[in-house]
C-alpha cells in the first residue's frame, strides 16, 4: 500500500507586510523549523481522521471557552475537508478525470498557533500536495497559492493575503508583487509575480514568538481592511509605502546590506504601529529586541517578530532578553539540506 507524506513548512513576513491584501509587495521566509504534515494512503472509504488539534474533551468549561475563542468551534479537520472539496471543483471545471480509489487522510503540525506564523495555510498547502500526487494532477505553481486562498476566503470566511500560500508553495526567500499591474489571470485564479531570491544572500534572521500572547489573525486584520475599503487616507498611504518597503528590501538584499535591511524592517513595524491598535505584549517584543540592537518587526498578525542581529553575541542576548518575557526564540531555517552525497 502506497503512502504518501507530505508536508509544508510555517512562514514568516520580512518586509511589507501587511499589504499582500492590499495590492501591496512583500518578502517573506520559509521556516522549516516548524511544519505541518499529512500522511494519506489508500483506503475502503473516504476518511478524514482527527488529530491532536481537533480538541473534544476539556479539563473544564473554562478551558473550552479558551479553546473556541483562540480556535473557532473546529481544528485543522475542516482546513482539510475544505481542500479537497475546492481540489475536486478545480479538476471538474478543467475535465480532468479523478479514479475512483478512496483514501484516508490524516495531519499533524508543530507549528505555533495564532502566532502569525500561518499554521492553517500550511495545512493545505500538505493536503493539496499530497491530493495532487494521489490523483496524479499537476496544478501550475503560480497557482497553488491562489487555490489555497480560495479554500480559506471562500470555503472557510477567513481572512487572508497572497503571501503565506506563495512563500509555503515556492519555500525559501520569495520577492511578492501584487499590484493590480502584476496581477493577472491564471486558469481563472488571480496571480501575482512572484520572484525567488538567494537566502544565502540574506543577514542572520532571528524568530521570536511568545504563545501565550496569541490572538486569532482577523482581530488585527478586520478593522484595517474596513478603514481601507472606507478609503482612509492614513491607511493607503501606508499600504503604498509597505510595498515601497519591500522593493527597497530586495535591492538591499541582493546588495547584502545587511544595515539597510535592518533599518527597512524596523520601518515596517513603526508604521504598522501608526495605523494598527497593536497588543501591548506584541509591542513588548518588538522593544525588547531593539534594546537589544536588533532589528525587530511583526512575522505575521502579531504574536511573532522577526529581525535581524548583528553576531552570535547579540543573538545570545537577545535570547537571554526575549526568553526573560515568556518568547522562544530560533535561528530560522531557510535552506533546504542536501544529504552528502546526495547529487
Amino acid at each position: 500500500m502506497q503512502i504518501l507524506r507530505r508536508q509544508a513548512y510555517a512562514r514568516a513576513g520580512l518586509v511589507g507586510n501587511p499589504s499582500d491584501g492590499y495590492h501591496g509587495k512583500t518578502i517573506s521566509i520559509i521556516v522549516r523549523n516548524y511544519s505541518a504534515r499529512v500522511v494519506l494512503y489508500e483506503w475502503e472509504d473516504l476518511e478524514l481522521i482527527l488529530s491532536q488539534e481537533d480538541h473534544c474533551r476539556f479539563k473544564n468549561v473554562q478551558e473550552l471557552l479558551h479553546d473556541v475563542e483562540l480556535h473557532g468551534y473546529y481544528g485543522g479537520i475542516r482546513l482539510v475537508k475544505a481542500t479537497v472539496k475546492k481540489f475536486v471543483e478545480y479538476c471538474n471545471r478543467r475535465g480532468l478525470r479523478l479514479h475512483d480509489r478512496n483514501f484516508s487522510v490524516r495531519y499533524e503540525t508543530d507549528i505555533p498557533r495564532q502566532v502569525g506564523l500561518a499554521g492553517s495555510s500550511a495545512i493545505i498547502v500538505a493536503t493539496l500536495r499530497a491530493l495532487m500526487d494521489f490523483y496524479d494532477v499537476a496544478i501550475p505553481k503560480e497557482v497553488q497559492p491562489s487555490l489555497v486562498l480560495s479554500v480559506e476566503q471562500e470555503e472557510l470566511g477567513i481572512t487572508a493575503g497572497l503571501q503565506d500560500r506563495v512563500i509555503q508553495v515556492y519555500e525559501g526567500l520569495v520577492y511578492m508583487d501584487f499590484s493590480r499591474e502584476a496581477m493577472r489571470a491564471i486558469e481563472g485564479y488571480q496571480c501575482g509575480r512572484y520572484e525567488p531570491l538567494d537566502p544565502a544572500l540574506l543577514p542572520p534572521l532571528y524568530l521570536a514568538f511568545s504563545t501565550a500572547a496569541s490572538e486569532p489573525t482577523e482581530q488585527t486584520h478586520a478593522p484595517l481592511r474596513t478603514r481601507y475599503e472606507h478609503g482612509d487616507p492614513e491607511v493607503l498611504r501606508a499600504m503604498q509605502r509597505f510595498a515601497e518597503l519591500a522593493e527597497e528590501a530586495r535591492d538591499a538584499i541582493l546588495s547584502q546590506d545587511a544595515q539597510r535591511l535592518g533599518r527597512l524592517i524596523d520601518e515596517n513595524f513603526d508604521l504598522r504601529r501608526r495605523i494598527c491598535d497593536l497588543a501591548p505584549s506584541h509591542v513588548k517584543m518588538v522593544e525588547t529586541a531593539r534594546h537589544v540592537g536588533a532589528s525587530a518587526k511583526f512575522a505575521g498578525s502579531g504574536g511573532a517578530i522577526i529581525g535581524t542581529y548583528r553576531d552570535e553575541a547579540m543573538f545570545e542576548r537577545l535570547k537571554m532578553e526575549l526568553e526573560a518575557i515568556g518568547c522562544q526564540v530560533i535561528q530560522p531555517i531557510i535552506h533546504c539540506e542536501v544529504p552528502a552525497g546526495a547529487g
